[in-house]
């Protein structure tokens, strides 16, 4: 940049020269053509001669700032006054840009005022050690917002086994009556309705938005604890990707946000701009300001599942356990060349639709057209990755998708029907009692992960091991599969001898074997011999009169208070929280 110097710059370059040490922190210099640089940590200032007024030009670097000479010399400004100017002046500027943001931040906060509520939740959780009765109930308070069709989204944990669910909005003192109309616990969402019309009065809904890129800045706003107001908490995106939900214990896409999660925030929005972002709904234990939102295709999809079937469907899987093709001398055994990436699938779930087309030992290279790396992963978004499982979890149920194979050195596609899968051993069991049968003080249950959590926060050292193992690895053979144990013993003189029997699998009655509770209960009322025989693990085995056996077991369910020999969903009876809120619904519009 040339510029020529007037006359009248002269003195005042000598005069910035002179005392430039004095005010800038770093270095200033004037170049062989007379322009005038002074640095500083913030500030670069240029005197020109010709220029009439103040002005900031901005470059990609950093800002400049011109002042016109003339009007200096005329002003009789020292150096110190000229930079006091310019840097009010950008001063203003900043304020002016900030104030921008604030109230684009304010308006956002204020929109979400009017559709996040408070929900107090009153819940009694079963007791699986004696599943013929609940534990104590307990009260929680999570967060919640407005959706359109005037329902409320909102966490599955906050009303997750609920008997009881109230909900209040910003700014009122009166608690509404509200019902869960849906709930899907693998993806940790549920969905309620308000009947009251005065609720409805002056609330807005919100708009979903996208998934936000990282260091994108978000606003959670709830009722965590330590407070009965409304909280609003801001934080960036650190990570985006597939993370274990807690409550469902299941692996679906999430958000990492470093704004502080805490109990009572949860269910409640995760606001970008003037949408949402997500869901708040849990925070990694042991560190601080780590929290995590469930993201907008994980809702979308609950959401789309209830409207078109109008109940949760849950989230599809494949049904394979696959292997990472990372080892050279692996990819070699099975005819995978340089340029060809992908995963060993090892086992298949035999009630998926997979198990009929795929085999072990295929590699899997793309799914609906998306390779797969070696490691498992496809890519997402700019030169970010996550696991294929993703793709799978997103599709809708009963939906097709192609599958590139590549089986004994050669490619095949297949076209694969997706379905939500249930494990042999249920992860999780919500809003219902545990299913039960007692006979003879034998009490008979089918295995699931609560019960062996019922053994303490270190269950899985502590469960019985052989259990476990089933649990976590045993996959279905067939539809409606149960994997059922003698859980405990009632003492009476029936089954003296038989009382160290227990959390042991009972695999046949009378020489048939069992496929699930629902039978076993049904081949020993239907008994027609003398004795009645349970073959269990460990080749331990029970032999009762029958006759003798149905007298006693009366006798022991007097004595120990239970209500019913066998659980209400064996006869028939049983009915879930969302059924009654459904039958509920129809008894007011009648």
């Amino acid at each position: 940049m040339q510029m020529l110097l007037g006359p009248s710059l002269r003195s005042l370059r000598r005069q910035l020269w002179s005392s430039s040490s004095s005010i800038f922190s770093n270095y200033s210099s004037i170049n062989s053509s007379g322009l005038l640089e002074t640095f500083s940590n913030t500030l670069r200032l240029i005197i020109l001669p010709s220029t009439s007024s103040l002005s900031t030009i901005s470059t990609k670097n950093c800002n400049f700032h011109y002042f016109s000479t003339s009007a200096a010399v005329a002003a009789n400004l020292s150096t110190k006054e000229i930079v006091s100017k310019v840097t009010r002046r950008r001063q203003r500027r900043r304020l002016a840009k900030t104030c921008g943001k604030t109230t684009n931040a304010y308006a956002a906060i204020e929109l979400a005022l009017d559709s996040v509520v408070k929900i107090f939740t009153v819940s009694s959780s079963p007791n699986y050690g004696l599943p013929w009765q609940n534990k104590s109930q307990r009260e929680t308070t999570g967060s919640g917002f407005v959706i359109p069709g005037k329902k409320i989204l909102t966490n599955a944990h906050v009303v997750a086994d609920s008997t009881f669910v109230l909900v209040r909005k910003h700014g009122s003192p009166t608690k509404y009556r509200a019902q869960v109309e849906a709930v899907g616990h693998e993806c940790d969402l549920a969905i309620l309705i308000v009947e009251s019309d005065e609720f409805w009065e002056g609330m807005h809904f919100l708009e979903l938005g996208d998934i936000p890129f990282l260091q994108q800045a978000v606003a959670v706003v709830g009722y965590p604890q330590g407070g009965d107001n409304i909280s609003v908490t801001k934080g960036v995106v650190s990570r985006v990707e597939p993370t274990q939900y807690v409550h469902g214990a299941t692996q679906l896409m999430a958000i990492q946000i470093d704004a502080a999660i805490n109990p009572g925030n949860s269910g409640g929005p995760a606001i970008m701009g003037n949408k949402v972002a997500g869901v708040a709904f849990q925070n990694l234990s042991g560190a601080e300001n780590i929290g995590y939102i469930i993201p907008v295709p994980v809702i979308k999809h609950f959401i789309t599942g209830v409207v078109e079937h109008g109940k949760y469907v849950g989230f599809c899987s494949l049904g394979l356990s696959c292997q990472t093709t990372e080892n050279v001398q692996l990819r070699n055994n099975f005819g995978m060349r340089s340029e060809v990436t992908g995963v060993l699938v090892n086992k298949i779930n035999p009630l998926s639709d997979a198990h009929e087309i795929l085999k072990k030992d295929d590699i899997i290279l793309a799914f609906d057209g998306v390779p797969i790396a070696n490691d498992g992963t496809v890519a997402f978004r700019n030169r970010e990755r996550i696991t294929f499982d993703h793709l799978v979890s997103m599709k809708k149920p009963n939906e097709n998708s192609l599958v590139r194979v590549l089986r004994d050195g050669k490619e095949h596609e297949f076209s694969i029907t997706l379905r939500p899968l249930q494990p042999l051993v249920p992860v999780h069991q919500f809003d219902k009692l545990p299913s039960y049968y007692i006979f003879a003080g034998l009490v008979f249950i089918p295995l699931t992960q609560p019960y062996l959590h019922e053994y303490g926060e270190d269950w899985y050292n502590t469960s019985p091991r052989r259990l476990c193992e089933r649990a976590l690895r045993e996959l279905p053979k067939k539809a409606g599969e149960q994997l059922v144990i003698l859980s405990q013993v009632l003492m009476d003189d029936i089954n003296a001898g038989y009382e160290r029997f227990a959390d042991l699998q009972v695999k046949k009655v009378n020489g048939a074997e069992i496929e699930n509770l629902k039978h076993l209960c049904q081949l020993v009322e239907n008994c027609s011999t003398e004795n009645l025989r349970f073959d269990l693990d460990d080749d331990r085995v029970v032999v009762l009169n029958y006759d003798v056996a149905k007298i006693a077991t009366s006798k022991i369910l007097k004595r120990h208070r239970i209500p019913s020999a066998m659980s209400g969903d064996l006869n028939g009876e049983q009915i879930s929280e969302i059924e009654l809120a459904s039958r509920h619904k129809e008894w007011s519009q009648s």
